[in-house]
């Protein structure tokens, strides 16, 4: 046995607190390595009276990646505390015990020391990780606001193009603001979606609005906040959430904050709200701004118009954390998405949390991090983040050919093997969004691939955001290209998809439960032939999705009610999927 690779960590994602009486208990073995996992528990002061480590509870092969096993187990306690270790027996018979105090041989010696247990002290319900369940039932749609739609002429900025009259460059202006949403609700709810998640609104410079000037007031090409109160009254009355976008990583070059930094150099006082490595500030231009160089403080990547503000700072602090509240207690928002989460400091991070959970009870919060995330996972800073390293996987096989099947399976089993199961029913599902190129245009315009991967992506956990305009067909390669105006014009769009996009949207809907918490089976994973067959099942039901992924017709027993497909004839007994065709079933 390769005792090396046994891993558990208490108070983690490994041993968790589910809901208040129940734990959950994970334990890490290398791949193929251990036959057998039984969880030895009981109560701390109880060990030698109920010798409750002669009772083993059975755990269950959970899940795999191309390197470990994981094991699961979910079990209560009558006095909310709980002492547990592991016994183990390997593929060679080999008997193991693993504790607080690592791998000793499964002996009664071993057994009956209480120290060599972990512990879940008491169950504390204030530490419990817990996640707003409006959230489990969202579908999101995401907007970028200059250019969904141009629904009030009069706040046009000057300049401002003709909608969709050309591909948009960087600078470029069309018009697009929170009437042209208000405008379009109808069509949003129409396609089932029931969460919006605004790219900034604030007064920026940009067309983009990463750029702010002033977090406490509407773009004025945007609206402003009665329009913006309209929109959120109106979103509430249909059930629609609203997300906005927080950039508190940094601010626009053409803050008053900032400038005056540049006019009165280090007597500014807002000389410490950013980090000013030499006075006085200054960079050097390049042909375009991302080539900017001696740049002497810090930005957001290499961008001189985006100076990082100090969040360590009591005063940068008291001004965000005052701006986070103003927009759920004046406008009732529901969420916020904080942009370049990963470069903020935790103990700001933590602030901010208790301030949203102070102003608005089941407030979601996501970060926008492309990486391993547990650090911010926790349950005393974000819900979830946009979760890219779990689709990029997605993507990697099914679109890119970057992985093979096997590999897609093992990252995405590591990913969700990172986080709490609560976690996991909150994670931001994106297959493109404004800082991506378009699904379309990633799957070479091949719909019927698209539709693949959409259906794919829409029955794994977390919660699938839908970026505008890729319901009809939009395309686009990397920003600029991929913010595109949105095209209203029936004859332009792709009703076709529109149509399969309402009714995977639909499944989602119907099935959220399931496919939030029910468990996950990887019942086949052929290499060789591109079937993918893989099941949701919660409380007797199984929801089945089979992918062909291959280049040959492949034929299938049904598994239940077919309630979506593509590329698929259905028989009375049995399914054939087309390549790049699928089928989902609902078996109750």
């Amino acid at each position: 046995m390769n005792t090396a690779a046994i891993y558990h960590r208490p108070e983690s994602e490994f041993a968790y607190l589910y809901d208040e009486k129940t734990m959950h208990v994970r334990l890490r073995t290398a791949r193929g390595d251990v036959r057998e996992v039984s969880l030895l528990h009981g109560d701390p002061y109880l060990l030698d009276k109920e010798k409750w480590h002669q009772k083993p509870l059975r755990m269950t092969l959970l899940m795999s990646t191309d390197l470990y096993d994981y094991w699961f187990v979910e079990v209560t306690a009558p006095y909310k505390r709980l002492s547990y270790a592991f016994s183990l027996v390997g593929v060679d018979g080999l008997p193991v015990f693993y504790g607080d105090h690592g791998v000793y041989p499964l002996a009664d010696e071993f057994l009956t020391m209480p120290n060599n247990y972990f512990r879940m002290p008491f169950f504390q319900e204030i530490d419990r990780f817990k996640a707003p369940e409006w959230v489990k039932e969202t579908v999101w749609y995401q907007i970028f606001p200059e250019r969904f739609a141009n629904g009030d002429k009069s706040n046009d900025p000057k300049g401002t193009l003709p909608w969709g009259s050309q591909d948009p460059d960087y600078q470029d202006f069309f018009g697009g603001d929170l009437q042209g949403v208000i405008d379009h609700l109808d069509y949003l709810e129409d396609l089932g979606i029931n969460g919006l998640y605004f790219c900034p609104i604030f007064e920026a410079y940009s067309n983009h609005k990463y750029d702010t000037i002033d977090y406490l007031k509407i773009d004025p090409a945007f609206g402003d906040a009665e329009t913006f109160k309209k929109l959120v009254d109106e979103c509430h009355r249909r059930g629609i959430k609203i997300m906005l976008d927080a950039v508190f990583n940094h601010m626009g070059d053409t803050s008053p904050q900032w400038k005056d930094v540049l006019e009165n150099g280090e007597k500014s006082k807002y000389a410490d709200w950013f980090h000013v490595n030499e006075f006085p500030a200054s960079y050097k231009e390049g042909t375009f701004f991302e080539e900017a160089t001696d740049i002497t403080y810090d930005v957001f990547a290499f961008t001189p118009h985006m100076p990082k503000l100090n969040t360590a700072n009591p005063e940068v602090q008291e001004h965000l954390l005052a701006i986070a509240r103003y927009w759920i207690e004046e406008f009732d928002i529901d969420a916020w998405r904080l942009d370049v989460a990963n470069e903020v400091d935790h103990a700001f991070w933590k602030k901010f949390r208790q301030v949203c959970d102070e102003a608005k009870d089941d407030f979601y919060i996501l970060g926008e991090i492309w990486h391993s995330s547990q650090s911010w996972l926790q349950g005393d800073e974000f819900h979830a983040v946009m979760n890219y390293a779990f689709t990029d996987a997605i993507m990697g096989y099914f679109v890119k050919n970057e992985l093979s099947m096997s590999k897609m399976v093992s990252e995405m089993n590591n990913q969700l093997m990172l986080y709490r199961d609560q976690t996991n029913q909150m994670q931001f599902n994106v297959l493109d969004s404004h800082d991506t190129p378009r699904l379309l245009t990633e799957t070479k315009e091949d719909k019927d691939l698209m539709k693949q991967v959409m259906a794919f992506t829409y029955i794994q956990p977390g919660v699938p955001c839908l970026y505008y305009g890729d319901e009809v067909g939009m395309t686009g390669k990397m920003d600029p290209d991929c913010r595109k105006c949105m095209v209203w014009e029936a004859e332009k769009q792709d009703l076709n998809l529109h149509q399969f996009t309402k009714e995977l949207i639909g499944v989602r809907k119907t099935n959220q439960k399931i496919l939030s918490e029910g468990s996950i089976h990887w019942k086949q994973v052929s290499e060789d032939s591109g079937v993918i067959v893989f099941e949701r099942k919660l409380d007797g039901e199984i929801l089945t999705g089979i992918f062909n992924t291959g280049t040959q017709e492949v034929r299938a027993e049904k598994a239940g009610e077919v309630i979506l497909s593509n590329l698929v004839t259905v028989s009375d007994t049995t399914v054939e999927v087309s390549p790049k065709g699928f089928a989902l079933f609902i078996e109750k």
